[in-house]
């Protein structure tokens, strides 16, 4: 099972992968300030661009990277 965790926007960072409620990924290509708040854009799984704006304390739910069994 993967992990979830939940960011501010502020917080998000290029290759974070979010997590809708349905468990659909969006990879994370870029993050811009735009005013008061935060410009996310991102990936689908089928490769296609999107783009939603969020107040800097507007949480989300990220993937968390799982560390390689060593």
């Amino acid at each position: 099972m993967e992990g979830i965790e939940l960011k501010q926007t502020r917080h998000l960072a290029v290759g974070d992968v979010l997590v809708s409620a349905s468990g659909a990924a969006y990879e994370v290509t870029r993050v811009q300030r735009v005013g008061r708040g935060i410009r996310v854009h991102y990936l689908t799984a089928d490769g296609l661009a999107g783009r939603f704006t969020a107040a800097p304390e507007a949480v989300s739910r990220v993937r968390r990277a799982l560390a390689a069994a060593g």
